[in-house]
């Protein structure tokens, strides 16, 4: 007796659709039925498509009667929010690659799948092809993890390993990461955290057990490094990285963030270069435990999709129930620390009159501040007597931290404060 095939509902065939979709081609059971795209009259790299289960409707995917697993794969909250829950309520289950969604809207639309006994299964949305949340769901859940730290956008790690390796600008690397296909036209949203801070907000939610809210997320993002960092941070035995950390402290605070960081050369992020992604958890009893590898692209976040396809596609017709280890049952909002309020240490690069008592000032200012400096390092002075002063901190508070910053920029003795870099610990 033949099985009945499991039908499956396309929103997208842009670059991850597209490999879902000759992915899925390999698998007898499962078959494609319906797919809405933007513009039907654009052409596609993908052999034997079938244009009659295209549409540029997307409520026609969602409100198929046959479909039993929805795919969105467009991106955003708008429209992708309502054809979801459109979808939940005509009774599809939902695999998604919306990191966007999942960060600002998640917690909505997980409550409403519930109410529906549908499963939402997001692999994709978090490291592409890396496989992070079925493990953190599954194997490691009976891990207290505190710690999280990782690469989750290949863009920004393209362009702050080509400064490294090249000793070039930001804006020229932007540029040929753009011209390369690297990077979008506008690069705003990979340049400036936002990708980045929309994956550790779901991820710190798996991670801790405890709802994270987007709001609550410190983002800053790599436009303000400079080749002189990259060049100061190798020198002081470091790496200069778009860091995603989340840590979970003793009192049950979360800190959560995406900012440029040094990282000491030894670690293991610091060799992850160009677009690959990587991600590190730190935990009881699992210790440390780091998962790399390709983190976009057509087929590495095509075989995320399909693989949460074929998990549910697996219990279709089995249970009442489907995945319940995979459902999303955090109830509690996590408690998080303002940035102002964080402990960190601060790599700082100044520009300074070449006079006596410059040195002497700048440990003024940062003992005024509470802050202890455990280096401090003059070098290239110019023509004009000015020189580059690298300054490294000890651990201090961000609020004494800026308080200092804007004492330099207040002295006598310092032409400009040119970075402000915090330093892993």
């Amino acid at each position: 007796m033949e099985s009945k095939k499991i039908k499956i509902g396309l929103i997208g065939l842009g670059t991850v659709g597209s490999g879902v979709y000759k992915t899925l081609e390999a698998f007898e059971n499962i078959e494609v039925v319906k797919i809405a795209v933007k513009n039907k009259n654009k052409k596609r790299n993908i052999p034997n498509l079938d244009e009659t289960i295209i549409t540029d409707d997307a409520y026609e995917v969602v409100s198929n009667p046959e479909i039993d697993i929805v795919c969105e794969l467009i991106g955003g909250v708008d429209p992708a929010f309502d054809l979801i829950k459109t979808a939940i309520e005509n009774g599809k289950h939902i695999v998604t690659a919306n990191k966007e969604l999942l960060a600002k809207r998640g917690e909505e639309i997980f409550n409403i799948a519930e109410k529906h006994n549908k499963v939402i299964l997001y692999e994709a949305a978090i490291a592409g092809g890396i496989p992070i949340i079925m493990p953190i769901k599954t194997i490691l859940a009976g891990n207290n993890i505190t710690r999280v730290e990782a690469i989750l956008n290949g863009t920004t790690n393209y362009i702050l390993t080509k400064m490294d390796v090249q000793g070039a600008s930001y804006e020229d690397v932007l540029k040929e990461a753009q011209e390369l296909g690297y990077a979008e036209t506008d690069p705003t949203g990979d340049v400036e955290g936002f990708d980045a801070a929309y994956k550790i907000t779901t991820l710190a939610t798996l991670a801790f057990k405890k709802k994270i809210r987007f709001e609550n997320v410190y983002r800053e993002g790599i436009t303000k490094v400079r080749a002189e960092d990259m060049k100061a941070a190798n020198d002081l035995g470091y790496k200069i990285k778009l860091i995603a950390s989340a840590k979970m402290d003793e009192k049950g605070y979360a800190d959560v963030r995406v900012h440029p960081m040094l990282i000491p050369q030894d670690s293991t992020l610091a060799h992850i270069d160009y677009v690959t992604n990587a991600v590190s958890l730190t935990g009881h009893p699992i210790g440390h435990i780091t998962l790399s590898g390709p983190g976009a692209g057509e087929f590495p976040t095509a075989s995320s999709v399909v693989g949460d396809i074929l998990a549910i596609a697996a219990e279709l017709d089995t249970t009442d129930y489907l995945l319940p280890m995979m459902r999303c049952r955090h109830e509690e909002l996590a408690k998080c620390i303002d940035i102002s309020d964080t402990q960190n240490k601060y790599y700082l690069s100044l520009n300074a009159k070449n006079n006596k008592g410059v040195i002497g000032n700048i440990g003024n200012i940062c003992a005024e501040c509470n802050i202890s400096l455990e280096s401090i390092v003059q070098k290239n002075v110019s023509e004009n007597n000015t020189a580059d002063i690298t300054v490294i901190t000890e651990l201090c508070k961000e609020c004494n931290m800026q308080s200092a910053v804007k004492a330099f920029e207040d002295s006598e003795f310092i032409n400009s404060v040119n970075s402000l870099i915090r330093v892993q610990i």
